[in-house]
């Protein structure tokens, strides 16, 4: 059992409100209608348990969920490809939060690495696709 909690009910949204990205999504989550739960990087601790668990949810390794395009990054470890092992990357994410490469959105099992905010959207559109929508009468 993760340590982040997951209901079909609401949306957990992992951003940072310091980035363009971060901003724009936090815009589409709130205008879903639906419950939601924020977790701004940028004030929130992120422990590395929940790190990982965000990365396993998004299917992908950790150091993915680091830009390592940021200037943060950069001034840190360089321009060049860093190679570092998993718990370094998870150091890297504990210490600078802001390095984080996109959002993440959360709705029950259901996991989405936000790359650009419409990318929302079709996760919203996937969850009620197979919901019949009221029919309305033509005016």
């Amino acid at each position: 059992m993760g340590v982040i909690a997951k209901d079909d009910n609401q949306i957990t949204l992992f951003y940072n409100s310091e980035t363009s990205i971060g901003k724009q999504t936090l815009g589409y989550v709130e205008s879903s209608e639906r419950e939601i739960l924020t977790v701004d990087i940028s004030k929130t601790k992120v422990t590395g348990t929940q790190w990982t668990e965000l990365a396993a949810g998004v299917e992908i390794p950790i150091r993915e969920l680091v830009d390592q395009d940021n200037p943060e990054f950069q001034k840190a470890y360089g321009s060049d490809e860093v190679d570092l092992d998993e718990h370094d990357w998870l150091r890297v994410l504990e210490k600078t939060p802001s390095v984080l490469a996109y959002p993440i959105a959360i709705q029950g099992k259901r996991f989405l690495a936000i790359k650009n905010p419409s990318d929302f959207a079709k996760f919203i559109e996937s969850d009620s696709a197979g919901i019949e929508k009221p029919y309305k009468k033509p005016k």
